[in-house]
């Protein structure tokens, strides 16, 4: 009796070991299943959105057909954009941030400057920030925009000519020489450290417009070495506490930084430097308008640049926000 309970308790072992297995297998081949479904799927998504890709391309060099008249011209270009907040706080602009905060920064514009560079098709990288509604700002945290585009943009490219053009004649770099200039006049200079100097440009038709540029030739952000990223983080936060300091507000501009480009080719005549085109003129609430004559003659002057560096130059280091809360 012993030994035939023992064999049906053994027999009902095996039998449990077995259904164990087959359900284990089981389990397995729909594990195996079901990854590759997901697998196929992954794929046929993947294949359906190239196959999006090609429709839009060809849709687009189907709508850039070349227009017979030379006096009409369309192209396509591919580029990538990228944008970059600024703090994780939704209220902390750059004249409120830290310097390692404003070099962490920095550091961004300048890697996403290279990865983006380094695309076959990528030319020419503008980092920009359009700070405030005033300038079109639509989302409200504080960011800037980087746009990675296959040709080079207007703006830089004449400046790129202006600078050759500079060497060829004179034997010296344009803005290097012009630098020198402010320097040893100073009524144009608004701040400035060991490897960055701000002026009003003697050209400026914006009330508070502003060049910002590096003391040392160089010709992009990637060039900057370690005491260089740490004064151009001193230098922005010195420059936009300023400028909130001037109406005692968030002060709306647009800015953006002239690197060399990314085509390969070499521009040893370009000179990094920022441009920042400030709308504010007389208050917080008045600005000026390029309208009427200035739109469709020539700019005119609201203040001279001399002017407008003395009064930047005479505002506080602090910010105004934050010597409130000291006082």
């Amino acid at each position: 009796e012993t030994a035939r309970n023992e064999t049906a308790r053994n027999e009902t072992a095996r039998n449990e070991t077995a259904r164990n297995e087959t359900a284990r297998n089981e389990t397995a081949r729909n594990e195996t299943a079901r990854n590759e479904t997901a697998r196929n799927e992954t794929a046929r998504n993947e294949t359906a959105r190239n196959e999006t890709a090609r429709n839009e391309t060809a849709r687009n060099e189907t709508a850039f057909v070349p227009y017979t008249s030379p006096l009409l011209r369309a192209e396509p270009t591919p580029g990538k954009c990228r944008v970059v907040c600024f703090h994780p706080r939704h209220d902390l602009t750059l004249p409120l941030m830290t310097l390692s905060e404003i070099e962490t920064v920095i550091h961004t514009w300048t890697h996403e400057t290279q990865s983006l560079g380094a695309l076959e098709y990528v030319n020419y990288v503008e980092v920009f920030e359009n700070k405030g509604a005033a300038m079109g700002a639509s989302n409200p945290h504080p960011h800037s925009q980087i746009w990675a585009s296959h040709h080079i943009p207007n703006e830089p490219a004449k400046e790129f000519f202006a600078q050759e053009k500079y060497a060829l004649e004179c034997d010296g770099c344009l803005l290097c020489d012009y630098l020198r200039v402010e320097q040893e006049r100073g009524e144009r200079i608004v701040v400035a450290n060991e490897h960055f100097t701000v002026v009003v440009p003697y050209w400026a038709i914006w009330p508070f417009e502003v060049l910002l540029l590096a003391n040392r030739h160089m010709g992009a952000l990637a060039d900057l070495n370690a005491p260089e990223i740490t004064a151009l983080a001193d230098i922005l936060k010195k420059l936009t506490t300023r400028y909130d300091n001037l109406f005692r507000v968030s002060f709306p501009y647009s800015m953006g930084f002239h690197q060399t480009p990314t085509d390969g080719q070499a521009y040893p005549s370009h000179h990094f430097h920022a441009h920042y085109y400030p709308p504010l003129l007389r208050s917080a609430t008045v600005r000026k308008f390029m309208v009427g004559y200035e739109l469709l003659a020539m700019p005119q002057r609201d203040l001279t640049p001399e002017s407008a560096a003395e009064r930047m130059r005479g505002l506080s280091g602090v910010h105004y926000l934050e010597s409130r809360l000291e006082n």
